[in-house]
């Protein structure tokens, strides 16, 4: 008679917290725009490639490569460190954020190329195919695959995509193409930032976190539909720099002052307790400490005010510019492309190149 020997598997550590293993989440994590503008102080332009249309000179959101008449390729790449904890949570956040810059500059995605690097000493190859599968989940969405990529053992999680796409060069839309009269619209809510501050404390509710994977994971493909409109002349996702730092990379490219109206920012609806509260990332404080110089803000305006207008924007929505006339119009088919935090938020007017609230 055989016995059956049971013995007890031994006791499975439990998995880390993603945002453990990292300093930094989201597009928190961006070099400060100073620092930035350090770095490629001496980066060559365009130089002898006459066909490339767009590149580091204005801080748009993809380099646009023209083949021919009626076709550019648009390339761009993008990745950071998680913001929250759960795998497939971050990995759809860090591929809607990358896709963006493809939608921000009129383009149409075509393909994607992982970006990878995880500490494989602390982390269970599980949560990194859940990582994977996420990402892969908004490519889907986007109608493109996930065609290869690379990885590495890295000592924090990391994860994006470089991401591929095209347009005519009819349809190309820059930061920099604003122009004096025009309006303002802002299509998703701030406060990101604010949210994954709070997140890593603790105090972030369901319900909130809800609202900001909503957000986060939303893709910006209605910049490609935009592009097609001639009334709209300039458009630039805003992220890690904030409404104020992506906003005065289009004021300096356009030559122009964008003037923001503080009331009428679309905001995340938790997003003024919490910066009240002192959730705010430190990236906040690096991009005022950026270009803090090239905005005007209300005298006497509160602190915590001023954050929400840094507040590193993860996977944020798109700043555009428009005529004037036609921001009605504008404004209802981005609410109807599934929007509904759209906001007329400022105009566009002649004067150096800066950033006036009022």
């Amino acid at each position: 008679m055989s016995e059956t020997i049971e013995r007890e598997a031994p006791a499975r550590a439990a998995a880390p917290r993603l945002t453990s293993l990292a300093h930094g989440g989201g597009c928190g994590c961006k070099l400060a725009p100073s620092v930035l503008q350090q770095l490629l102080a001496e980066h060559p332009a365009a130089g002898p490639y006459k066909q490339l249309l767009v590149g580091t000179e204005t801080g748009d959101d993809a380099a646009v490569w023209q083949i021919d008449d009626e076709t550019c390729v648009v390339a761009t790449t993008d990745f950071f460190m998680p913001m929250v904890d759960d795998p497939r949570d971050f990995g759809r956040i860090a591929a809607t954020n990358a896709i963006s810059d493809v939608y921000a500059m009129g383009g149409k995605p075509i393909m994607a190329l992982a970006i990878l690097g995880m500490p494989l000493d602390k982390l269970p190859v599980e949560m990194t195919r859940e990582i994977l599968k996420g990402g892969a989940s908004i490519c889907a969405e986007a109608g493109i695959p996930v065609a290869g990529g690379h990885s590495i053992d890295a000592p924090e999680p990391i994860y994006g995509l470089a991401v591929i796409g095209l347009l005519n060069p009819k349809t190309l839309r820059r930061n920099s193409g604003a122009r004096p009269g025009d309006a303002l619209i802002l299509t998703k809510a701030l406060g990101v930032g604010i949210y994954s501050a709070a997140f890593k404390k603790g105090e972030l509710s369901p319900a909130a976190y809800d609202e900001m994977i909503a957000s986060v994971t939303l893709l910006n493909r209605v910049g490609a539909e935009l592009a097609k409109d001639e009334d709209v002349h300039a458009i630039t996702d805003v992220t890690g720099f904030g409404i104020l730092g992506h906003g005065l990379e289009m004021a300096r490219g356009s030559g122009a002052t964008l003037k923001l109206r503080l009331a009428d920012l679309p905001l995340l609806s938790q997003a003024e307790r919490l910066v009240q509260a002192g959730r705010v990332t430190g990236a906040s404080h690096r991009n005022w400490a950026s270009y803090g110089e090239g905005v005007v803000l209300p005298a006497g305006l509160p602190e915590w005010r001023r954050h929400l207008l840094t507040d590193p924007q993860t996977s944020g929505g798109l700043l555009v510019s428009c005529k004037a006339e036609r921001a009605g119009d504008v404004l209802a088919q981005i609410k109807a492309a599934g929007c509904p935090a759209a906001r007329i938020i400022g105009a566009v007017e002649a004067g150096a190149g800066r950033v006036v609230v009022v």
